[in-house]
């Protein structure tokens, strides 16, 4: 769902490379000048080059976010070993406090998963690698959070759970 806007331009180039390349086959066959076939040809390369270019930019970032989710999950399960038994008991209670005041501001369930990754201080774009879902998207999410809690913003959101245990 991420990528459907190059997948798409990439369909797009596929199409021009192989309607490009039946016209030069067609048009070589009718006697076509030599300038006309080249063109042609260039704009096949240039086609096949692009969709080259965003395929791996299409599995690098792909590749990130395997990453990223992996990362995240090895963080939260290595994390909540090695902490003390005090502060694993503190980490269980801030989050059921969350969960509980999410349902307060009538959170939906995906604004409440956005809303803990917020606290958990991913960006919005790591947000939307984790989420599978577009940046644009975390930021709406992201301000319905804030304008039914009431709250300015991510700091204040923040603030919000944490400020009376410091």
């Amino acid at each position: 769902m991420l990528y459907i806007k190059e997948l798409i331009i990439i369909l797009m180039l596929a199409v021009v490379v192989f309607g490009s390349a039946a016209d030069i086959v067609h048009d070589y066959r009718e006697g076509a000048e030599t300038a006309h076939l080249v063109i042609e040809a260039i704009l096949i390369v240039v086609s096949f080059s692009l969709i080259g270019v965003l395929s791996a930019g299409v599995w690098r970032q792909s590749k990130s976010n395997r990453q990223l989710k992996d990362e995240l999950a090895a963080v939260s399960k290595n994390a909540a070993g090695q902490l003390p038994s005090e502060v694993q008991a503190a980490r269980h209670n801030l989050a059921l406090v969350a969960e509980r005041q999410f349902a307060e501001w009538e959170l939906t369930k995906t604004e409440q998963e956005v809303a803990m990754l917020l606290l958990k201080g991913l960006s919005f774009k790591e947000i939307a690698a984790v989420r599978d879902t577009l940046e644009k998207t975390v930021r709406q999410q992201a301000s319905s959070i804030y304008r039914k809690s009431g709250l300015s913003g991510r700091h204040a959101f923040s603030a919000w759970f944490i400020e009376d245990f410091l």
